[in-house]
């Protein structure tokens, strides 16, 4: 019979006590777990029909607004093709027919993208028991639930820039048109604040797909705060508007003030002056502000300095929405079934 050997043997504990204490206890949780979690809730997102549905559908209601704005740019635009400095813009920002712009129709189908990847990421888990299996593993809750939205963000962001930069491929086959340095980097700016604005939509989702415990529920409530903001919002700021201008005056400053409180106002105010470099001001200007001023497009820098107000707006109601999602979460208390 073989002798124990006494000083392996603790020096084996000690390893095995090391590797235990150095995974589960606080403060020691093994690098790149978060990591993990957010690989894995990408591709969910990247394998379930929903998003190949609404990616499906981003995607051709943007080929149909870079065709519509092919037939305007190939028609007014032929003879200044070499003249016009942003010339490959114009495929962002171009409509006709009654079809809008690209830029627009991020605008109207953003939200439903963003409402479609987070209206179920919690109660959907809880529903099917798996958060409690999940949340059992030495993985912090909040680890969880901001993988939820890093994972949706960096989905988003990767569908627009692909899409953008089709755009672009596209006008360079078609028109022939090179996109300067300038013109990539609005585009970038582009994509960097549609993912914001999208981000809002995904962390407002996820607030109620905390406070539902059903996600049709959640799903309703987040298509009626679309439908709310884009539609009934403006008519009821309009019909305001009417009445404090009846009483005070103001009818533009006062239905402007209203209307920057949206968030679709703010992305398309951000999205115009950064696709638009003609642009010099979002409010109207008197004679003196106009006087001596030099038609020509401002630079980046100085259209980044115009809308910076509506770029940090748009990225603080995400944070914002998120930030009630997380304590919502963190302070709630989770059940196996």
């Amino acid at each position: 019979m073989k002798p124990l050997d006494f000083g392996s043997l603790g020096s084996d504990l000690i390893e095995n006590f090391k590797a235990l204490t150095h995974n589960y206890a606080p403060g020691y949780l093994p690098r790149g777990i978060f990591r993990v979690v957010v690989e894995k809730e990408i591709s969910d997102h990247i394998k379930s029909w929903r998003f190949i549905i609404l990616a499906g559908i981003l995607i051709l209601t943007g080929i149909g607004a870079v065709l519509s704005a092919y037939q305007t740019i190939s028609t007014s635009l032929e003879a200044s093709r070499w003249e016009d400095p942003f010339f490959s813009l114009r495929l962002f920002t171009a409509a006709e027919n009654g079809l809008p712009s690209f830029h627009m129709l991020i605008s109207l189908m953003g939200p439903l993208l963003g409402i479609g990847l987070a209206f179920d990421a919690i109660n959907a888990e809880q529903i099917r028991g798996t958060s409690y299996r999940v949340l059992a593993q030495p993985i912090p809750r909040d680890y969880w639930i901001n993988a939820k939205l890093i994972a949706a963000l960096a989905v988003v962001s990767v569908l627009l820039l692909a899409i953008t930069l089709c755009v672009m491929g596209s006008g360079m086959i078609l028109l022939g048109a090179i996109p300067s340095i300038e013109e990539f980097w609005r585009l970038l700016g582009f994509v960097v604040i549609s993912t914001f604005y999208i981000g809002f939509w995904i962390s407002l989702a996820l607030l109620f797909s905390i406070i539902f415990k059903q996600p049709a529920t959640s799903a309703l409530a987040s298509v009626a705060a679309w439908l709310f903001v884009t539609v009934f919002y403006s008519i009821l700021v309009t019909m305001m508007g009417q009445m404090v201008s009846s009483m005070r005056g103001g009818y533009l400053v006062w239905t402007r003030s209203l209307m920057s409180l949206l968030p679709s106002q703010l992305y398309s105010d951000a999205v115009s002056v950064i696709l638009i470099p003609e642009i010099r001001s979002l409010g109207p200007l008197n004679t003196a502000q106009t006087y001596g001023a030099i038609p020509s497009p401002l630079p980046i820098g100085q259209s980044v300095l115009l809308v910076w107000p509506q770029i940090t707006g748009i990225i603080a109601l995400c944070l914002l929405c998120f930030a009630i999602s997380y304590r919502i979460y963190m302070r709630r208390e989770i059940r196996s079934r």
